[in-house]
This record gives structure tokens, sequence and C-alpha cells, in this order.
């Protein structure tokens, strides 16, 4: 049976750098899911309550065009990462693009997903000072401490 990795991406860089880790390290056979948390704040679009304070409502349109303009380019990387890997080997058919809107926190919510049969979960490690991320906590952080009887490929 082919692996089944997942890869926590977004736009980044540092997202970028994951896919290419596999795109030429990792067997060519391997089911690849492109996993994406969407904050969930395109919900606040279709809202148009009366407690909405004033400026939010004067603001809405352009705060709705920045939702759309942030769905394209996450769009636009997904389909760079495919070709990265369809160009090293990769079939088409073996790379899926996923976005789930954000439920429980974004490194929870990868977690949830590695559950769900995944065999590794590949993430570009945040670029951050070791001081901040010692204080802060990355992402991928959070995602090895949370992931569960799924090995965790951090790629720097």
């Amino acid at each position: 049976m082919s692996p089944k990795i997942l890869i926590a991406f977004d736009d980044s860089e540092n997202a970028m750098r994951a896919v290419e880790y596999v795109a030429r390290f990792l067997a060519k056979d391997s089911r690849v899911t492109l996993f994406s948390v969407i904050p969930d704040t395109a919900a606040l679009c279709g809202m148009n309550s009366p407690e909405l304070t004033p400026y939010f409502k004067s603001q809405r349109d352009a705060f709705c065009v920045l939702e759309d303009k942030k769905k394209e380019i996450l769009t636009g990387a997904q389909l760079k990462a495919r070709t990265l890997l369809m160009t090293n080997g990769f079939g088409e058919k073996q790379i899926q693009a996923r976005s789930e809107p954000r439920k429980k926190g974004i490194a929870r919510d990868i977690a949830a997903e590695a559950q769900l049969g995944y065999d590794m979960i590949v993430v570009g490690r945040r670029g951050m000072s070791g001081i901040k991320e010692f204080l802060l906590g990355s992402t991928s952080q959070k995602i090895l401490h949370l992931a569960q009887e799924v090995s965790i490929l951090i790629v720097n």
C-alpha cells in the first residue's frame, strides 16, 4: 500500500519548502494531500446583524474582497505545488488539495485530519528566531505535540 502523506499547506515559503522536500525525497507512489486550514472569517461577510459595529459594516465589502483574494492566492499556491510534485514524478491522481474552515485551531485541525489514515505529516518550520519560537510556539511545534500515531517531518 502506498504511503499517505499530509502536507500542512498555506501560501507561505515554508509550506512550499515542505512540498519541495516531498517532491524530491519521498516515494513517488505516495498519495499526497495538500491540506489547508482557513480561518473562518468569510462567515462575517454574510452577516448583517445590527450588533455589528458601524465601522465593520462600512468596511465589510473591502474585508470580503480581501477574503476572496486570499482564497485566490491559496488556489494559485496549490496549483504551483501540484505542478512541482507532478514535475518530480508524482501522478496527477495521487495529489489532492483540500481546504477546511478552522474549527479548533490550525495545529489541532491538522492533527485531527492526520488521524483519518495518514502515515505522515509534512510541515514547514516557521521562520522565527529561537527565542520567539520558544515563547510563542509555532504551528509545527504544536502539531508535533498534538499528532498521535503518525510520523511528523518538519522541513527547515
